[in-house]
């Protein structure tokens, strides 16, 4: 049978379960079985390294004493043993990353994972269909690695809370274009499933001559992501094993934007920062206080904006994801982007066409890429064009790696007249005369009237936003004229 039968087998038995509720239950039952499974894999392969080898976690917690045997424990007994043995154990285990990392990385799996299902008949069903998976073998796993994007992409069609999946598309080429080397400290502060770093990983491989044991060692200790979540970060740890890292202990279960600006220091800075921060949600009340007073706001992507400023070393570079309302947005965001221009160079605005992320939101987007260290000269944009034929790209038709061809030709010479019509460059000072307005169309074409009900109300905020100022200042000026008069 193969992978994608097996894991259609597996939803289709957990929809017969009345403890299962929807799609993120059923992904977030398969997160852990697929964690302990890929997890006593790797096991299974230290031990035949090193004959000494023992294990993080206690021997009958490992997949093979429990769930390996087709005719083992079912029924009452199965849900006894997972609800009141294995998570108890694995959430207590007494584990740091120092004394001894792998079992760090299984209790921050379980910390808040749960076992949805109640029937343990269908939950041996379940563990039969995941045992039928070979993560020995590197075909199989690296056929599932291709279906696990699959899975993650299901578990972002809610896509609440500006929480949605980064296309692959989108993904590999930030990557590709931020290019990270060996050696250098690679960060996602708000990295959901894992998505860019996997993909850094993979870049690291195709571009280095790469061996597991370097993987293990040298590309594991390059790699750090936070996720604030539980499922995505279950899931973000389970992709980092599927990538060959053996122990994620570098990927926390934590916010990072909770963490006040002033507390990271030197020794958090990193090299490469690549991500799709949360973006059009709002932090809880008192985050903004970790923030200079200058800058405060709630807007999430707005505190990452700063954060990834903070975070990156002298000379470190960024690629991210960021909405139209941040390029255009004023007040505190006016102040974020004149930051972001003076203490960074601000090189590449690539703006993506608006359906990039549907069906999850029809909000337009753009990747921003910088370098620390040097005010900005000048910014140059490229207009990423849907292909020719499509109008939208939607779930079953997303957009592929090779729709950035041009761009990629474009970057290496920007002045060529070919790509002219994509592309423009505008100094610093201009925008800085436009008060830091970055939501500069494009100069060689007629501009295209949207009637994209998310882009017209972002359109009718900013005019309503424009009104009150002239109001402000026509009544400050009828206050000071009376006054006057007055005296």
């Amino acid at each position: 049978m193969s992978i994608t039968s097996i894991v259609k087998s597996i939803q289709d038995i957990m929809r017969k379960d009345a403890g299962v509720d929807g799609d993120a239950q059923r992904i977030g039952q398969m997160a852990w079985l697929l964690f302990l499974k890929i997890f006593d894999a790797q096991e299974e392969e230290l031990e035949l390294m090193d004959d000494d080898y023992e294990s993080p976690i206690p021997e009958e917690l490992l997949w093979r004493n429990w769930a390996s045997d087709k005719e083992g424990i079912t029924g009452d007994r199965l849900l006894d043993f997972v609800n009141n043995k294995l998570f108890p154990q694995l959430k207590g285990l007494h584990a740091s990353p120092s004394n001894n990392p792998r079992g760090f990385v299984a209790k921050e799996a379980f910390s808040d994972a749960f076992n949805y299902m109640k029937n343990g008949t269908l939950l041996r069903q379940v563990v039969n269909k995941v045992d039928e998976i070979d993560f020995h073998s590197s075909t199989e796993r690296h056929m599932f690695g291709d279906l696990y994007e699959q899975i993650l992409k299901d578990l972002q069609s809610s896509g609440n809370a500006g929480e949605f999946y980064t296309p692959r598309a989108v993904t590999k080429f930030m990557v590709e274009m931020i290019n990270p080397q060996l050696g250098e400290k690679i960060l996602d502060p708000a990295c959901g499933t894992g998505g860019f770093l996997a993909c850094s990983i993979d870049h690291l491989k195709a571009n280095n001559e790469i061996n597991d044991e370097t993987v293990n060692k040298q590309v594991q200790s390059q790699i750090y992501g936070v996720e604030k979540k539980q499922l995505p970060h279950l899931l973000c740890t389970t992709n980092m094993l599927l990538h060959g890292i053996e122990v994620p202990s570098q990927i926390t279960h934590d916010n990072t934007l909770a963490r006040p600006l002033r507390d990271y220091t030197n020794k958090d800075r990193v090299d490469v920062i690549v991500a799709n921060p949360p973006f059009g949600g709002m932090e809880e009340d008192g985050i903004e206080l970790n923030f200079p007073a200058a800058y405060r706001t709630r807007e999430t992507a707005d505190l990452f904006l700063q954060l990834i400023i903070h975070l990156l070393k002298e000379n470190g570079r960024a690629a991210i994801v960021l909405p139209d309302g941040t390029l255009f947005g004023e007040g505190v965001k006016t102040k974020i982007k004149e930051k972001l221009l003076t203490d960074c160079n601000l090189h590449t605005i690539v703006r993506l066409p608006n359906s990039v992320f549907a069906p999850y939101t029809s909000i337009k987007t753009n990747i921003l890429f910088f370098e620390k260290g040097r005010q900005t000269e000048n910014v140059w944009y490229f207009e990423q064009k849907l292909p020719e034929g499509v109008k939208a790209y939607n779930k079953t038709k997303p957009m592929k790696p090779e729709e950035f061809k041009t761009c990629k030709e474009w970057w290496k010479d920007r002045e060529t007249k070919q790509f002219q019509h994509l592309a423009w460059k505008v100094p610093f000072s201009d925008i800085k005369d436009q008060n830091f307005n970055l939501d500069i169309k494009n100069p060689h074409q007629e501009e295209v009237i949207s009637h994209d009900p998310e882009e017209l109300l972002a359109n009718y905020n900013k005019q309503q936003e424009d009104i009150q100022k002239l109001r402000d200042q026509l009544r400050t000026i009828l206050s000071d004229a009376l006054a006057s008069n007055a005296s």
